[in-house]
C-alpha cells in the first residue's frame, strides 16, 4: 500500500500497519524518506504559527521560518535517530527479540502517521493561538504519536512472528 493509504490505516490499527511495513524487508532508504516527511510537514505545520508570531510581535517572518527549518529539518532527524536508538536498547534491556531497525521504523513511522495532527494543532496555532483548543489538539497529537510508537515497538520486538 502507499504511504497515503497506510497513515489513515494506522489509525485503524497500527500494530497490522506496521506489520505490514516489516514485511516489507529492511530498507533504510524507507526509514529516511518516513523522517525527513514527517520532519517536512512538521515544519510546514509550524508555518502559520510563526506567521501569527511574526504579525503579533514584529519579527521578521523569514528568520522564524529559517530557524525553524534548521531545527526541524535538519537537527530533529539526528535527535530521533538517538531516540531511537535509546529506544532499541530499552527494550532489549526489557526482554524484546528485535532489531535496531525496528525501532527506528516504530518511531519514524509513528511520527509520519501522526503528521496529520500535527498539521491540525499548527493551523489552530495560527489561526486561534494559545488557548485550550491548542491544548486539546496538541494533547491529542501526543496521545496518538505515543499510541502508534508504543503499538510498533510491540509489534516489533514481543509480537510472535
Amino acid at each position: 500500500m502507499s504511504v497515503t493509504t497506510d497513515i489513515p490505516a494506522t489509525y485503524k490499527g497500527p500494530r497490522k500497519v506496521f506489520a505490514r511495513l516489516l514485511n516489507m524487508g529492511a530498507r533504510e532508504d524507507r526509514l529516511l524518506i518516513f523522517l525527513i516527511a514527517g520532519c517536512v510537514l512538521t515544519f510546514v505545520a509550524q508555518m502559520p504559527r510563526l506567521a501569527r508570531e511574526a504579525h503579533l510581535s514584529g519579527q521578521e517572518l523569514n528568520m522564524l521560518l529559517g530557524s525553524s527549518l534548521l531545527a526541524l529539518v535538519f537537527i530533529a532527524p539526528l535527535l530521533l535517530y538517538t531516540l531511537a536508538l535509546a529506544a532499541h536498547w530499552i527494550a532489549r534491556a526489557a526482554g524484546g527479540q528485535g532489531d535496531a531497525y525496528r525501532a527506528r521504523l516504530a518511531l519514524f513511522w509513528a511520527f509520519l502517521a501522526a503528521s496529520p495532527l500535527m498539521l491540525l494543532n499548527g493551523l489552530v496555532a495560527g489561526f486561534i493561538g494559545a488557548g485550550p483548543a491548542l491544548n486539546l489538539v496538541g494533547l491529542l497529537w501526543c496521545a496518538v504519536f505515543f499510541w502508534f510508537w508504543v503499538s510498533g515497538m510491540l509489534q516489533g520486538y514481543w509480537a510472535k512472528s
